[in-house]
């Protein structure tokens, strides 16, 4: 029901934005909570930033937050990651993940997941 895009590989330094577009109802869509999480080659599973079912509050992991912007669009059923001053670090594939409570960080209480973008930043 998620699909994510826009990863790609980027100079440290530079920006991407990843979407996720949700083939859910309108209904369903503003019911989820929505996430994004990453995984680095040889790594576990983390979170990165997650935003509320209206959009007024979002999350973020320390190691994104003043870097990455979670934002969504309840109109187009979308959730939006900016991704700024990115440094190699955050080279991982990024999943966006919804559930039907409020926002976490912890991936086993998410209920759906995207099919991951990957996301490579050179040095």
């Amino acid at each position: 029901q998620l699909q994510a895009s826009g990863g790609g590989l980027v100079q440290a330094g530079g920006s991407l934005r990843l979407a996720c577009a949700a083939a859910a109802s309108g209904v369903t869509f503003t019911s989820w909570t929505l996430a994004w999480f990453r995984q680095a080659p040889g790594k576990e599973r983390e979170f990165v930033a997650a935003v509320s079912r209206g959009g007024r509050s979002t999350y973020y992991a320390t190691s994104v937050k003043g870097r990455f912007i979670i934002s969504r669009d309840n109109a187009k059923n979308m959730v939006y990651l900016q991704m700024n001053s990115l440094k190699p670090e955050d080279t991982a594939v990024y999943y966006c993940a919804s559930r039907y409570s409020g926002t976490s960080d912890y991936d086993q209480l998410y209920d759906y997941w995207g099919q991951g973008t990957k996301v490579t930043v050179s040095s």
